[in-house]
């Protein structure tokens, strides 16, 4: 099924308002976008012997290499990862919602890889902090003199019990975060589901995970395609959250609860999915009081998420405390470095700290470490500090979106003070989200965000 439009009024509208906010933004074009701190300035030039290999080319991998690239001359930069694809994750949710083609999320690796870098594209097959070296899947030996760990996450679909990812945009059977095919394929089921009606049901995994907001994105999206599609009434929307909240910042877990209650999405705390029987459209739930079950029509399975094996199988991951069980590179939270191995550093979804699973956390998680890196390669130690920025444009409706910002401490923060309030439903969100995100993406993929 193709993504469909909004009605020709609204586009026509949201066309002249994307053209009135742009203006507006040029008014404060000082302030980078969707970011809650001054960008740190590029260090000069340093010629550097320094030998440093970046295993993963995902948005955290790329945007090192471009930065470290333009920050060093001499130095050897290696970039290792097998995937040729790159895909624009936070695009996967407008996939999923009609908005935008499954093309839209998928470009090529090489595309991002700046000249001077070289990329060995095959897997990482392990990690030697020891012996200060990384292994290729082919069996090659890559020394280093730092390592950037920049892997990613594992999607653990097997670690619920009959989940079958084949099967996605079947039966009922919706989960945006697979791929950019899967996306599509739930758009698909969704869209069929708001034609018909019945239970859609939706939810998140405990633990750790990456855009926390796209589930309940996703909830907010399906209730408005049932609004549209005049069969709301039709439809009993369930959201099963993990724990005894909605989002992991009480203030804005209030806002959504108050939203779900005012659209009459029900909601039930501390259920984790543990198993689903596709064929009968149920899925089971591990709650404080045992197991409950839930019939659905429409089911988005968002998966436990945890660190890759050979993160997991290497001596890198924390070996106490909440990040441990998953596999999270035991890092600094403030400077990104590894506790135990101080060449070492992990940024993006693969870090070990309390927030910073989105590509807007790479935009500032990235530079902090390599000033740290470029401290030890001058013997000029870096006081740049990560103070755990995350952002999220929460779609709340096609049109509108709440554009969330945070620190560590669950600071709201506001990168357009005067222009978006980060707790009100707004289309200059949602044009930032579906318009403007992308291309400053791209931008920070090749280091010049």
């Amino acid at each position: 099924m193709k993504p469909d439009t909004l009605p020709p009024d609204t586009a026509r509208e949201l066309q002249h308002q994307r053209r009135r906010f742009l203006t507006r933004l040029a008014g404060v074009s000082a302030l980078p976008l969707a970011a809650g701190l001054a960008t740190p300035s590029r260090a000069s030039t340093v010629t550097s012997k320094a030998r440093i290999v970046i295993a993963g080319a995902g948005s955290a991998g790329l945007t090192a290499a471009s930065r470290l690239a333009a920050m060093l001359d001499g130095a050897s930069i290696t970039v290792i990862d097998g995937r040729k694809e790159h895909y624009y994750q936070p695009g996967f949710t407008l996939v999923a919602a009609g908005i935008k083609p499954q093309g839209y999320v998928v470009s090529a690796t090489a595309d991002y890889i700046p000249k001077g870098v070289q990329w060995l594209a095959e897997a990482v097959a392990e990690i030697d902090p020891e012996g200060k070296k990384v292994l290729t899947a082919s069996g090659r030996a890559v020394p280093y003199d730092f390592l950037i760990v920049a892997t990613g996450l594992e999607l653990h679909y097997a670690g619920i019990e009959g989940m079958d990812t084949t099967r996605i945009g079947q039966d009922g059977l919706g989960s945006i975060y697979h791929s950019p095919q899967a996306a599509s394929a739930t758009w698909g089921a969704m869209s069929a589901f708001a034609q018909s009606g019945g239970v859609g049901v939706f939810g998140r995994p405990a633990g750790e995970m990456k855009c926390a907001g796209a589930p309940l994105k996703y909830t907010f999206i399906t209730d408005d395609r049932l609004r549209r599609a005049n069969n709301r009434g039709k439809a009993e929307l369930i959201y099963m959250a993990q724990s005894k909240s909605l989002f992991g910042v009480p203030i804005v877990a209030e806002k959504v609860r108050m939203l779900f209650q005012d659209r009459d999405v029900k909601v039930r705390h501390e259920h984790v999915l543990q198993s689903i029987d596709l064929g009968k459209r149920i899925a089971s739930y591990k709650t404080p009081t045992g197991s409950a079950e839930q019939r659905y029509d429409f089911i988005n399975v968002v998966p436990p998420m945890r660190a890759p094996d050979v993160v997991r199988n290497s001596p890198l991951p924390w070996t106490e405390g909440p990040f441990a069980a998953d596999g999270w590179v035991e890092v600094d939270r403030d400077t990104m470095r590894h506790k135990r191995y101080p060449n070492v550093f992990a940024v993006g979804d693969i870090a070990g700290v309390p927030k910073g699973k989105t590509a807007a956390s790479v935009k500032w998680q990235v530079p902090v470490a390599l000033a740290h890196i470029v401290g030890d390669i001058t013997g000029k130690a870096s006081t740049e500090v990560y103070n755990g920025y995350t952002s999220c444009p929460l779609i709340t409706r096609l049109g509108q979106a709440m554009l969330i910002e945070f620190d560590y401490k669950d600071n709201l923060i506001t990168s357009f003070p005067g222009v978006i309030a980060p707790l009100e439903e707004l289309w200059i969100s949602w044009v930032m989200k579906t318009m403007a995100l992308k291309p400053t993406y791209i931008s920070m993929l090749r280091g010049r965000a």
